[in-house]
């Protein structure tokens, strides 16, 4: 049987899969915390979010922390992923997301986040507006998934017609006056306001990071949720137990963090950049080899689906045939870099399974442009 030029069929063993940009976006809250950290290192923002796509936490941390000692590495890349979740996290659970009337807002109830009740409220009412925050809550671009947000002394005046400020208006004026010296304080008349200046007084003493910080509201404000991509879905419920696996750049905590927000299980072969039997990241092939090695098959009998310049490379030293997707890079961005199929994302690829068993093999149909 012949088919059109941009339809290809060919069969694997198994298929190892990329995490974030292929089967997952989280793009937006990664290049957030990428942009925290360069902000607090004193870098550009644009150059350090475009320098880490697609490598380790712990070799972009390495690089742009060298300071960081080698028994601190594990905590510090812990903490960065957390900060990843944080902000995928905020909008929905701390922010305008989570629908909650700005009167309801309950204590801070867990150290380093912003928690609101947990009644909901429906679906017409109004979400609370968080000061120092974009005005949009649509997901951000590339380019705007870190707000370069000046951070200056709120005005601790009434909003205009009486109305009491939100919450979180209130909360960052707070956060602003508690770092004032106590003769530079303000003495308030609202009720509200003099107990919400208690519950951040309450919290002094307490370690740095479980103070709220300006960045946390800066969080709350948009949506970085995590999103499953076009295709994932389908993918992997045609693929037979035992025949996939997930070989990512992401360590841990924010690999298994990013899937479980999608409803992806984890396979029982998810290698994470903190695998301490890596001896490299990508773009070596070392985790697509440990991938295919503890699937029992040989990694030039695998597909491997990626996104990023560093994973394609990877895919290829690893000799699987590599699809590239292009859903977080331009076509342009990786069209070099040796990848055998070029799809815009996984609906332009079908697995059917031919055999049984043992014996079974993924025959793949690709389109592509």
């Amino acid at each position: 049987m012949s088919f059109p030029n941009n339809i290809h069929t060919f069969e694997a063993d198994a298929v190892l899969f990329d995490m974030d940009g292929t089967l997952t976006d989280s793009i937006a809250a990664v290049e957030a915390a990428w942009g925290k950290v360069a902000k607090d290192i004193g870098q550009d923002p644009a150059h350090v979010i475009a320098a880490t796509h697609g490598k380790r936490a712990v070799d972009n941390l390495a690089q742009f922390k060298p300071q960081i000692k080698d028994h601190e590495m594990d905590d510090e890349v812990q903490q960065f992923e957390e900060s990843i979740l944080f902000f995928a996290d905020a909008y929905h659970k701390h922010g305008p997301g989570s629908r909650q009337n700005s009167l309801n807002v309950s204590p801070v109830e867990t150290p380093g986040s912003l928690t609101r009740a947990s009644t909901p409220l429906s679906s017409g009412a109004a979400t609370p507006e968080l000061s120092m925050t974009p005005a949009s809550s649509a997901p951000p671009s590339r380019s705007q998934s870190f707000s370069y947000t000046d951070f200056r002394r709120p005005s601790l005046s009434q909003p205009p017609s009486g109305r009491r400020s939100s919450f979180a208006t209130r909360l960052s004026n707070m956060l602003t006056m508690s770092a004032l010296p106590e003769s530079d304080q303000a003495i308030f008349e609202d009720p509200i306001m003099e107990e919400a200046h208690e519950e951040i007084l309450a919290l002094e003493g307490k370690e740095e990071k479980h103070l709220l910080t300006a960045w946390q509201l800066e969080a709350a404000g948009v949506d970085r949720s995590v999103r499953i991509l076009p295709g994932v879905k389908r993918m992997i419920e045609s693929l037979p137990d035992g025949r996939y696996a997930v070989a990512t750049s992401g360590a841990k905590t924010y690999a298994y963090g990013c899937m479980t927000r999608v409803g992806i299980t984890p396979p029982p072969v998810t290698i994470t950049a903190d695998d301490k039997r890596l001896k490299a990241g990508k773009p070596a092939p070392d985790p697509f080899l440990l991938a295919a090695k503890c699937l029992g098959f040989d990694a030039k009998k695998c597909v491997v689906f990626e996104d990023s310049p560093s994973g394609i490379r990877a895919g290829v030293a690893s000799g699987a045939t590599v699809i590239a997707v292009c859903t977080s890079h331009e076509r342009a961005k990786i069209e070099g870099c040796g990848a055998h199929y070029l799809v815009e994302d996984m609906q332009q690829v079908k697995c059917d399974v031919v055999g049984e068993d043992a014996e079974a093999k993924l025959k793949f149909t690709v389109i592509t442009a």
